[in-house]
């Protein structure tokens, strides 16, 4: 294993002054509903939850207009995801399940988690076909994978007690990886056999939190703990990371790629949260722009393409957009 830490050569711009990222935010009318984790399906359409107050809701960028659509009581959705015919999946973190949410008829359909253990569905993502849904499980130390066809759910069991699997994503090569967020390693999940390794960082206080998977098979992640931005590369087996212009104490947390492969993360340990860029060709941070709402904590960040954009939620009540790239 090979370490490199590298802060020397950042390249840091004045916070709050932007050369390029566009952001703009809406207030969402449901109060102190905390909203987060927003997918966008259109260049107007914004899906996103209210993990507080416990709803489904679109927003309309054009018109401004929001729509609510309520869940059971107590179920606390914490991530959603859009399928490409429509369909909005959540992680109904409260109460053991994920949920499919049919905008055609308004339907809501359950599928409870097998195992009482698995108690708290985190985060979902999609395989490159749609045809599985791979997600975490926080608090009962799991990763699973649910099989849309006939909704069976396969559960797998961290290796490490209490390492709290959050941040999840697909690699070009179609296996899965995981930030275990209450330990100093990272999970790789063969996507045939359900077998799985970790990965150990090299700083044992690290704790990876949300991470991104290039194109290039690398892994970037932000530990949260160390206010550090860092790549692993599998195929020489080495890290290297990059110290962020906040310090020790930026709390970075949600995290997004884009079609350039550049990374984009925030800093939710200053206020205002501050939304930064970086280019892994340069190696240096390329941009810093403040959330004008404040942000609070901005949990977690989804890149959609056609717009250039980067959608996250935000503790201030807001739903935001930051625009990165041109349209395509």
């Amino acid at each position: 294993m090979k370490f490199v830490i590298r802060i020397a050569g950042l390249l840091i711009l004045t916070t709050g002054v932007s050369a390029e990222v566009d952001i703009n935010e809406w207030q969402v009318p449901f109060e102190s509903s905390r909203p987060r984790d927003p997918f966008a399906v259109s260049e107007s359409s914004v899906w996103f939850v209210g993990q507080r107050s416990g709803y489904l809701a679109r927003l309309d960028t054009e018109s401004g207009e929001f729509e609510k659509i309520e869940l059971k009581d107590g179920s606390g959705p914490h991530n959603l995801i859009v399928s490409r015919e429509g369909s909005v999946w959540y992680a109904g973190n409260r109460t053991a399940l994920i949920g499919r949410y049919d905008p055609s008829d308004g339907t809501i359909e359950e599928v409870p988690m097998p195992d009482s253990r698995a108690r708290d569905p985190h985060t979902l993502i999609f395989d490159a076909d749609e045809s599985h849904i791979w997600f975490t499980v926080q608090g009962g130390n799991m990763m699973g994978r649910l099989r849309l066809a006939d909704r069976q759910v396969d559960l797998i069991e961290s290796r490490t007690e209490r390492s709290r699997p959050y941040g999840i994503k697909l690699a070009p090569d179609g296996s899965i990886w995981v930030a275990l967020f209450g330990t100093h390693k990272l999970a790789h999940i063969d996507p045939e056999t359900l077998e799985h390794v970790e990965i150990e960082l090299p700083r044992t206080e690290a704790r990876p939190r949300r991470l991104e998977v290039l194109q290039d098979g690398t892994v970037w992640y932000v530990d949260y703990a160390g206010g550090m931005l860092s790549r692993y590369d599998p195929r020489s087996e080495a890290f290297t990371e990059w110290l962020m212009p906040q310090g020790e104490n930026a709390r970075p947390y949600g995290m997004a790629s884009d079609g350039q492969g550049r990374l984009w993360m925030v800093a939710t340990g200053v206020q205002p949260n501050v939304f930064m860029g970086f280019d892994p060709e340069s190696e240096s941070f390329i941009d810093q722009t403040e959330v004008e709402s404040g942000g609070g904590t901005i949990r977690h960040m989804h890149y959609h393409a056609p717009t250039g954009s980067v959608w996250f939620g935000a503790d201030a009540n807001t739903i935001g957009r930051a625009t990165v790239e041109p349209a395509r």
